[in-house]
């Protein structure tokens, strides 16, 4: 089969990451992106995966990380720039990063460049919850079966405090 006749390539179990449809984000100015998740598509159980694509000047997900999953990214169109706890790097098509499960996990994705950028991000799923915690807004989200809570970080407490 040539190259180019891949382009066209699709079904239950194949998809082309750089042709497979988006639909936009809804988000902030500044954060003007698109994504698909395979997830469902493929019918997945265990892990999870979305495309993503962002115009340029713009960024995607605030700087986050996850309690519970790990996340990769591989980067298959383009450059962006990845900010994590160690600071900021270039990644150009063919380039991967992993993000641990906690804070040395944290990342987030900006489009520094003139052209779009896509990308894959693999994650584990959490099949009883999760929680991803944002540093930068001091906020956390928290679901689980029949709960989901977005709330802010505050001061610790003991275990038995406001208990009766």
């Amino acid at each position: 089969m040539s190259p180019d006749a891949r382009d066209d390539v699709s079904s239950e179990r194949v998809q082309n990451l750089l042709s497979v449809p988006l639909e936009a984000v809804d988000s902030p100015p500044g954060r003007s992106f698109s994504a698909t998740s395979l997830t469902p598509r493929f019918g997945a159980a265990a892990t999870g995966m979305g495309v993503y694509e962002i115009a340029p000047g713009n960024a995607s997900w605030p700087y986050h990380f996850e309690v519970v999953g790990e996340e990769w990214l591989l980067v298959i169109e383009g450059e962006l720039t990845l900010r994590t706890p160690d600071g900021e790097q270039v990644l150009r098509a063919g380039d991967v990063a992993c993000f641990p499960a906690g804070a040395a996990g944290a990342h987030a994705i900006r489009n520094h460049s003139a052209a779009p950028v896509r990308y894959v991000m693999l994650s584990t799923k959490a099949p009883y919850g999760d929680a991803v915690v944002y540093p930068d807004s001091g906020t956390f989200h928290v679901t689980g079966r029949g709960f989901n809570h977005r709330g802010r970080l505050g001061e610790p407490v003991d275990y038995w405090e406001g208990e009766p």
